[in-house]
């Protein structure tokens, strides 16, 4: 594992720790977890930015069209 150092703001580093201790937790806990978080994000954007590259709006209009034309369920109406 590696260790990192930082400067934060007092008021970042209060908040932090106020949520912290509300979830239980270390504030290391919190930062892995917050980080974590941030890398997911940002493999999510570009995993659907690769994919919309990849998209056919011919492929889309076919699979649409396997869609029953019928109205929703009572339930299921907005």
């Amino acid at each position: 594992m590696n260790t990192i150092s930082l400067s934060l703001p007092e008021s970042l580093h209060q908040r932090m720790q106020e949520l912290a201790n509300k979830d239980q937790i270390s504030i290391d806990q919190f930062v892995i977890s917050a980080i974590a978080e941030k890398i997911s994000a940002f493999m999510t954007r570009d995993y659907l930015e690769e994919r919309a590259q990849r998209a056919s709006k011919a492929k889309f209009e076919q699979a649409l069209a396997k869609v029953p034309d019928v109205e929703p369920e009572e339930y299921d109406r907005i």
